[in-house]
């Protein structure tokens, strides 16, 4: 935001020297990028958070001046006379679009005569880089730039039928902008119109067909509010960003709108001369008064560590333009009958004041961060991490250890997106009503398509085979197929990874997730079938002691990896991380370690081609006792000449050791027997000797 010392003084008596001026407004929050001399004015160079729209004019930071040094703000008396001829009989203005215009104002000036603006007008704006136009158009960015309100002036002889509409844009509709440029309407995109056809982008930019021009003498002078979002989706859309824009997208002070109309009248009727009809067309209705907000005075001492006098709270606030009032709060016995606390109504141009805690920043920045001692005396709460937080951060350090990079991916994905895979469910994923992204209105039923789009990102721009895995959450519609409004989806965070290896390498990254959770129960796998996945190729996860589905894991169908225009396999598993956290057991456990020796024993059974190792680790587990310390898999041998046809030979160890005694080779014998017995009728396996 640039501002000039001279502009600034016409509205606050500067009584600081540039250097303490600027320090005095970084300290307070307006940070100083910089300053320089134009044409013999002091141009300073500010940097206004985008929670601070209302200092987006010189107005709002000579009112942070003023409440700094102590001086009254002195705001511009606004005067004009209007014509008998009433505004009703020259305009009518309807809004069909309140979402994205909740109010629009509109005020005729007829008889004015166009043409150059005074010198001053043209030194100040040229000052903060605005080009200069006519005295009409330059009065409208002046009035901007003075209170941070944009305006927009229309030639009245070039709008149809006296009519002025609100609405969205329609289909295959174009816009001549006043940069001489043709942009698409969309029925996303709040436009101008008369009753032929639009004039301008809502709170970006104005049309060629009605800009002011030498021969214009009627005016229509439109002040309004239009809502960030609408007007940051259209910039963004259209590439098209302007100084109005950029206002709006921070939000415009309700009570400030009609201020700013008449403000423009004023400077118009001085300069350009015509005179004013009278009244003013308002779409909206009164503007309320905000929500009250009570300060405890203990808050402050609590907060920042130190104590400021009530009086010097109310001067604060009340520079600040909210309406502060100890007299409205119960006093306090206990503290000799003075009021403890403050009802303070925020004014309408701080949209960022909800709660006692900005209260409290807007006392502390004003009275000074540098008052406020480095060893002041600030009572802290000690706090401990969530379960889930603790989880989650387990759970990155088993995915980062093992190669995967953590991404992040919008909620909202587009149709193609959404259709390549969805294992948790076939219902129809729910939409937004307008698109959060372009293109994007489905809330994502799965994180495996995000992250395989998110892979082939990877490879197409820099050939990298991206391991990936994202934490995120996932919009299940409901499952009693309620649809409408009052529809809400089943919000659930999930754990998503996509990988290049084997399946059995992803398979064994969640065994290790698990361990590393302290989830105890054995990973069971059933083989299912999802669209997207390879045939035969996808499985179901549970936990050993668990009812509930963990997760999906499988091979991606090889068509869907080819859509993506990605080399070799991939291999995709999504887990519930509510799941994950709910069964973990994050404080570790005692364990006893045995102090007597272990035996090892390895075994090679024959057996059916359909039996997994999850069914041939359960028997396992069930036929020997306690002493049965670690099961470990070492590979699969096929010879169909030897074993006969959908046979295979299978060899694992086991290691065998006692808590209480150093175990024989006739107790490990025993337990061998007892496993091997069990897999025989159990399995049909054949024990190779």
């Amino acid at each position: 935001m640039l501002v000039t010392l001279s502009w600034l003084s016409r509205y606050v008596d500067i009584t600081l020297t540039h250097d303490e001026l600027v320090d005095r407004l970084s300290l307070s929050g307006l940070n100083h990028e910089g300053s320089e001399t134009v044409d013999g004015e002091v141009v300073i160079d500010l940097e206004v958070t985008s929670n601070r729209g209302d200092c987006l004019g010189h107005i709002g930071v000579a009112r942070e001046i003023g409440v700094l040094t102590g001086q009254k703000l002195k705001l511009p008396t606004i005067e004009f006379p209007e014509s008998p001829k009433k505004i009703s009989d020259l305009l009518t203005v309807r809004n069909e679009f309140t979402e994205a215009c909740p109010r629009y104002t509109a005020r005729v000036i007829r008889g004015v005569r166009v043409g150059d603006s005074p010198e001053w007008m043209q030194k100040a704006l040229k000052s903060i880089g605005i080009g200069v136009v006519n005295n009409v158009v330059d009065v409208t960015n002046y009035v901007m730039m003075e209170c941070g309100q944009p305006l927009h002036a229309f030639d009245a002889a070039k709008v149809a039928k006296n009519t002025i509409v609100v609405r969205p844009g329609r289909k295959g509709e174009k816009l001549e902008a006043i940069d001489h440029r043709n942009y698409d309407l969309t029925s996303e995109t709040c436009v101008i119109a008369d009753a032929e056809s639009a004039l301008a982008i809502a709170g970006v930019m104005g049309g060629a067909s009605s800009e002011v021009t030498e021969q214009t003498t009627d005016l229509v002078i439109e002040a309004a509010d239009f809502t960030p979002l609408s007007v940051r989706r259209t910039a963004r859309r259209l590439k098209l960003h302007s100084p109005s824009s950029f206002r709006f997208e921070r939000r415009v002070d309700p009570r400030g709108i009609d201020w700013a109309s008449r403000r423009a009248c004023q400077l118009i009727t001085e300069i350009a001369g015509g005179s004013v009809a009278s009244g003013v067309i308002d779409t909206d209705g009164p503007i309320a008064d905000r929500e009250p907000i009570v300060l405890r005075l203990s808050q402050l001492s609590r907060v920042l560590g130190i104590d400021i006098d009530a009086a010097t709270v109310e001067r604060i606030l009340k520079g600040l333009g909210c309406h502060a009032d100890f007299a409205s709060v119960e006093k306090d016995a206990s503290t000799g009958g003075s009021a403890n606390s403050l009802q303070c109504v925020p004014p309408t141009w701080r949209h960022d004041l909800t709660r006692e805690a900005d209260l409290i920043e807007e006392v502390a920045r004003i009275h000074g961060y540098d008052q406020i001692p480095e060893d002041s005396p600030i009572p802290v709460t000690p706090s401990s991490k969530r379960p889930f937080d603790s989880a989650m951060s387990r759970l990155r350090g088993v995915l980062t250890a093992a190669g995967l990079s953590e991404a992040m991916t919008p909620s909202v994905v587009t149709e193609k997106i959404d259709g390549a895979l969805s294992p948790w469910t076939d219902r129809p994923a729910m939409q937004t009503r307008t698109a959060m992204l372009e293109g994007s209105r489905r809330l994502r039923r799965s994180l495996i398509p995000s992250l395989l789009q998110s892979r082939a990102a990877n490879w197409a721009s820099a050939s990298i085979n991206a391991e990936l895995f994202e934490i995120a959450h996932v919009y299940l519609p409901p499952a009693d197929g309620t649809t409408g409004t009052d529809a809400l989806p089943a919000e659930t965070y999930h754990v998503g990874l996509i990988t290049g290896d084997d399946f059995f390498a992803t398979k064994g990254i969640i065994e290790c997730l698990l361990e590393r959770l302290g989830i105890t129960g054995q990973l069971q796998v059933e083989t299912v079938q999802r669209d997207g996945f390879a045939p035969g190729g996808a499985v179901e996860l549970k936990v050993e002691g668990h009812h509930e589905t963990l997760g999906y894991l499988g091979l991606l169908d090889d068509g869907l990896v080819r859509s993506w225009k990605l080399p070799g396999k991939c291999v995709a598993a999504e887990l519930s991380a509510d799941l994950l956290v709910a069964w973990a057991h994050l404080v570790p456990q005692q364990q006893q370690i045995s102090s007597f020796p272990s035996i090892r024993r390895d075994l090679n059974l024959v057996l059916p081609e359909s039996v997994r190792w999850d069914s041939l680790s359960g028997v396992i587990r069930s036929a020997a006792d306690e002493r049965l310390t670690d099961l470990s898999y070492q590979e699969t041998y096929r010879n169909e000449k030897q074993d006969g046809p959908d046979r295979k030979r299978v060899l694992f160890s086991m290691e065998l050791q006692s808590l209480t005694e150093t175990m024989s080779g006739s107790d490990a014998d025993s337990i061998v027997e007892n496993v091997v017995t069990a897999c025989e009728k159990k399995l049909s396996a054949v024990l190779m000797r």
